[in-house]
């Protein structure tokens, strides 16, 4: 069970034990990691009472405002701001030019003093972690160069929680090993937010993380209507394409506050991202994962379309997806109010690892394990009886309480790498020998 930098974790009665290592390192919510976002007022002519709608009135008071007084207001913003973002002078001017251009103001006549000024009134600091941090996945990281022999480079993905319970996606950089070991790259000081650089095509927008920034620091928010309340639960994937060359594929939720739909993250360098629907009746749903590559050639994803049971998908196209097929229901008791995924198919020699999240009595989310056959994964040749992480202990508290979860882990030489969320609060980190999982499969 997660907790602690202990070497071993207890088992449910009657499962074997399982060699898990806890990692002593733990992420938390942070309500000092802040963003400038755009404080959006709707521009409208006028008021009510006739008078100019309030965009159009902040404008013209800061335009009637003299130069020094201007300077003077734009430096005690600068005082409160300047030293806790990155760039806060070009992030004012470009709010400003979006200001600009739905009032068509003539900039020839407003100094630059004042247009930073005016940027500044329609932005404001968004604490995108405070509420919580939860749900990781996690991949090997397109830079390998410069590593000793059995360390990996990884990035990772985190759902972070912030004001208005709005969901955004996070990214740590770190190293793995040699061996069953976990360090990660410190946050830069200062957090920036990805550039839209409008669509792509099918619905489908592009963002760009600021050439100057690194992932560490990059957080994706919600760019779209669909999008507008979250973005949930990124399951990340390294995927091979059949010319060999790879691309980082994460499926996520997209919820607008009354509606969800399943989204597709793509990226080749996590320098440039493509966010684009989904179509299919299985887009409907959450928790969709993609396996690393086709399987007889076709590709394949991972859902659960009725948000009890897992299926198995299958399409000739990666942004259409159909109903698919039942794979596995609930057998166990601390799986059978729900099943679901906890991220893509890990490849192994002996099959498909599956992570599992299910669900018991007083709503208690575990993690288990099942093992599909590498050439037809319809075929389930392996389950854990017993979870191989339950909440227990200081685990269970937390923003949603008794609940251990991950969107995914990766095969660390002959380890299993598992980030996984506790309670909704925190995210620890821990490994498990792949010969103790097949053998509690078995």
């Amino acid at each position: 069970m997660p907790g602690g930098s202990g070497t071993a974790s207890r088992q449910s009665p009657g499962c074997r034990l399982l060699d898990v290592i806890h990692a002593p390192l733990r992420l938390s919510a942070d309500p000092a990691r802040v963003v400038v976002r755009p404080f959006h007022i709707p521009i409208e002519a006028s008021s009510s009472a006739g008078r100019p709608g309030r965009v159009r009135r902040i404008v013209e008071s800061v335009l009637e405002l003299d130069e020094e007084m201007a300077e003077i207001e734009l430096e005690l913003v600068l005082r409160d701001f300047e030293a806790r973002h990155w760039q806060t002078r070009s992030v004012f001017m470009s709010r400003y030019a979006q200001i600009q251009s739905a009032l068509s103001l003539n900039s020839a006549e407003i100094s630059e003093i004042k247009q930073q000024l005016i940027g500044a009134y329609f932005c404001h600091e968004y604490s995108y972690a405070a509420a919580a941090l939860m749900n990781p996945s996690v991949v090997p990281h397109p830079d390998q160069s410069g590593l000793s022999r059995g360390a990996v480079r990884i990035a990772m993905s985190l759902r972070a929680v912030g004001e208005g319970h709005i969901s955004s996606v996070s990214f740590r950089e770190g190293i793995l090993g040699p061996g069953p070991v976990v360090e990660l790259m410190p946050e830069p000081p200062f957090a920036t937010a990805a550039d839209g650089a409008g669509e792509a095509g099918n619905g489908a927008i592009e963002v760009h993380r600021h050439p100057d920034s690194s992932l560490s620091g990059t957080v994706l928010f919600p760019m779209t209507a669909a999008q507008s309340k979250g973005l949930e639960d990124m399951r990340l994937v390294e995927f091979m394409h059949e010319d060999g060359s790879r691309e980082w594929i994460g499926t996520y939720t997209a919820y607008n506050g009354a509606a969800i739909r399943s989204e597709l993250l793509r990226t080749r360098d996590f320098r440039t991202f493509t966010l684009s629907p989904m179509g299919g009746p299985a887009a409907r749903n959450k928790g969709m994962a993609l396996f690393p590559r086709k399987v007889g050639g076709e590709y394949m994803m991972i859902g659960r379309q009725d948000g009890e049971n897992v299926f198995l998908l299958r399409s000739d196209r990666l942004d259409f997806w159909g109903e698919g097929e039942l794979l596995l229901t609930p057998q166990f008791t601390w799986e059978m109010v729900q099943l679901g995924n906890c991220g893509s198919p890990i490849e192994l020699e002996e099959g498909w690892l599956l992570l599992t999240h299910g669900v018991g009595a007083m709503r208690k989310y575990s993690v288990g394990a099942i093992l599909l056959d590498k050439e037809d994964p319809s075929k389930v040749i392996g389950r854990m009886s017993q979870p191989l992480l339950s909440p227990a202990d200081e685990d269970r508290e937390g923003y949603v309480p008794n609940v251990v979860y991950s969107c995914g882990g990766m095969r660390h030489g002959d380890l299993i790498f598992l980030p996984y969320g506790v309670a909704d609060s925190s995210v620890a980190f821990a490994f498990v020998s792949i010969e103790s999982l097949l053998s509690a499969m078995r």
